[in-house]
């Protein structure tokens, strides 16, 4: 049963509405969340097919958890991103199983990131390839603090770690992206 709208969630009375059946709500949830789901997964797994495979199932599972969602327990953009965030671990735990080396991402919509109009395609592809070096934990943190915009608090409920150890995470996946960045500026 759902419990009272909470004012803090501010897509409590969106997925209130998913969960009633709302189609037009739904439409709506899916284009709020699918650009920053669809940008997590690019960036954890480095393959735009997968991740939007990731953002739908992630997407479908947020559907099918509305007429059950429990507000007052965590933000629902918080429970999607962890969702998202599972989902990825398990793709790269599969593609370590079977010993596959994932392509260099290839992008369906060749329109840039946010983060590559700022940047230009060549920074952004250098800070791609430099994310992609770190270990999967801190490349975690990065991603969900600096690309996905969430707070300390938010981005370790997602990791299920402490907010201590998600800043030493982010503390060493910095000094570890400014090491490999540095390294490709001297060898150009």
């Amino acid at each position: 049963m759902i419990e009272s709208v909470d004012s803090h969630d501010p897509d409590a009375d969106l997925v209130r509405r998913v969960g009633q059946g709302d189609a037009a709500a739904a439409r709506r949830l899916v284009a709020i969340k699918l650009p920053r789901l669809l940008a997590l997964g690019t960036r954890i797994l480095g393959d735009a097919a997968a991740a939007e495979e990731i953002a739908q199932e992630s997407l479908l599972r947020g559907w099918r958890q509305a007429p059950r969602w429990r507000f007052g327990t965590a933000r629902f953009d918080t429970w999607l991103h962890q969702v998202a965030l599972n989902l990825c671990r398990d793709r790269l735990r599969r593609l370590r199983r079977e010993d596959l080396t994932p392509e260099p991402p290839e992008r369906i919509d060749p329109a840039p990131l946010q983060d590559q109009a700022l940047s230009g395609r060549h920074e952004s592809e250098r800070i791609e390839r430099a994310l992609k070096a770190l270990p999967p934990r801190q490349r975690e943190a990065i991603v969900l603090q600096y690309f996905q915009e969430l707070s300390n608090a938010e981005a370790a409920r997602i990791m299920q770690i402490s907010v201590e150890a998600l800043e030493s995470l982010l503390a060493r996946a910095r000094r570890g992206l400014r090491e490999l960045l540095m390294e490709t500026d001297d060898d150009a």
